[in-house]
């Protein structure tokens, strides 16, 4: 659990921005997006209303303050398509600074109930406005540091206006509120989840199907075995989307595989890391959000950034089982993967970024033709939780990351397993992490044991949606073309 001190590794870029579109505090008054109603619906999709008791300068007003209980900003992240390598180190840097801003406002905002019911502006003037404020600099700090290596981006300013939005957490306690927002917010944290999050998975259809094979597929899978996190690796870095950064996920990773990964490891670092994985030929890096039990106690980091001081609280659970699985494209043969490859797969705020990246899927065993997405399960008994993650099988042939860690991975077609052109079908990971955990007894009045959740950025609620997993490839040349080749001629191998 120790924190490794290294220097930061150096990532590579290029230099295109794409717009993006940005939610305001209009004049008529605080934009309240209404509570997420499906992991399926399109963020643009969601029904708007003001408040009506709204000041003429944009002001909250109690009735808006009071149901829109987390902040909504848009994703400067995902607007980048390219960074010039000069710009990368302080675009990473002041992108992480954005993801810090709003966790401190989500805190400032669940610590103020009182100041929000006495103040109808108080949300406006005292987190709202100050945020954006603080938005505003760090964006043109981004824009000046692209600017220095290469045409200096337009547009981002935009990006810097947040809005509140509603939770759509109730109270599951019935009892008052108290000034941090618990009871309001539910959770052991305050701030999720709450019963609604929840579904008996005995009530959810099957909808699952299995690709198409064409004569051409590649049907071979290759199986590496590297523990459950048995040596207790946690940190709340992520060296993928946070280089360089302390807590730069604002949550807690289990890690499996290399054991150097921290924000400060370097791809020589990794490369020299010792593996927890069986085949020593596998130094990649598995990493994916703790599962908590929300049942009361201390973990180590309970009152650290990242853990307890940031909502994220309760039993750190350990998978009874995790499975890490090659597998091959239902259309055509596969190609091998650049060494230090990055996929992240999932969104880590999914709940206010919307379902463009949203990649969750929540089941039981027993029930795995049922995968869930905006739900945690309810298992029956003698069934245990599962968490599964397919990662991106396309790959643009020629970078390893990219300014959104997106472009240059995407997915195969579901129907044919087509690549988008330009890109190259590689083996896909499929992460299954099983564990042994009681869900919550649901009934009319909430709840009757303790909740569980995956850990997350506050001001995402803990909603299920946001589950996500990230992967650094760091397998010797030798394994990865003997996994190729396992793959494309069909068999199956470890």
């Amino acid at each position: 659990m120790g924190r490794n001190t290294r220097k930061r590794s150096k990532t590579t870029g290029g230099k295109v921005m794409a717009a993006a579109a940005a939610l305001t505090l209009g004049a008529g008054g605080l934009v309240v997006v209404n509570v997420y109603a499906s992991a399926h619906e399109s963020s643009g999709g969601n029904a708007v209303k003001r408040s009506s008791q709204g000041s003429s300068q944009g002001g909250t007003g109690q009735a808006a303050a009071s149901e829109a209980s987390t902040i909504d900003c848009p994703d400067v992240g995902n607007g980048l398509r390219q960074v010039p390598d000069q710009a990368r180190a302080e675009v990473d840097k002041q992108l992480a600074l954005l993801d810090t801003q709003i966790s401190e406002a989500y805190q400032r905002l669940r610590s103020s109930t009182r100041a929000l019911q006495q103040d109808g502006n108080f949300a406006n003037n005292a987190i709202m406005g100050p945020l954006k404020d603080k938005r505003v600099a760090t964006i043109d700090r981004i824009a000046t540091a692209m600017g220095r290596a290469g045409d200096r981006p337009q547009g981002l300013e935009s990006l810097a206006a947040c809005t509140l939005r509603a939770s759509g957490n109730q109270s599951d306690t019935g009892g008052n509120q108290s000034d941090t927002g618990d009871d309001q917010n539910g959770g052991q944290a305050g701030n999720g989840p709450v019963a609604a999050d929840f579904v008996d998975i005995t009530t959810v259809q099957p909808n699952v199907t299995a690709p198409r094979m064409s004569q051409e597929a590649s049907r071979g899978t290759f199986a590496t075995q590297c523990g459950v996190n048995e040596n207790k690796l946690y940190n709340s870095d992520n060296v993928i989307v946070a280089p360089g950064v302390d807590n730069g996920a604002h949550h807690t990773h289990d890690y499996i595989g290399n054991q150097a990964n921290d924000a400060f490891a370097s791809n020589d670092d990794f490369a020299a890391g010792e593996t927890s994985c069986q085949n020593q030929g596998d130094k990649s890096s598995y990493y994916w959000p703790v599962l908590r039990l929300q049942d009361g106690t201390e973990e180590f980091d309970a009152q650290q950034q990242g853990g307890g001081a940031e909502g994220n609280t309760g039993r750190i659970l350990t998978a009874s089982e995790v499975t890490l699985e090659y597998v091959g494209n239902p259309g055509g043969k596969v190609v091998a993967m650049p060494k230090f490859l990055r996929i992240i797969t999932g969104d880590a705020k999914a709940f206010t970024n919307g379902t463009a990246n949203a990649n969750a899927a929540w089941s039981c065993t027993g029930f795995e033709d049922r995968q869930l997405t905006d739900k945690y399960p309810v298992c029956p008994e003698g069934s245990s939780l599962v968490r599964t993650s397919k990662f991106q099988s396309c790959w643009d042939g020629q970078n390893i990351d990219s300014a959104n860690h997106r472009s240059h991975v995407a997915f195969a077609d579901p129907a044919t397993g087509a690549c988008p052109g330009g890109f190259k079908a590689i083996p896909q990971l499929v992460q299954r992490l099983v564990y042994d955990v009681d869900a919550p007894s649901l009934n009319d009045n909430g709840r009757s044991s303790p909740f569980y959740a995956v850990d997350g950025f506050p001001e995402q609620m803990h909603k299920p949606i946001t589950d996500h997993g990230d992967f650094v490839n760091v397998f010797d040349e030798q394994l990865m073309n003997e996994m190729v080749q396992c793959i494309n001629t069909g068999r199956q191998c470890q």
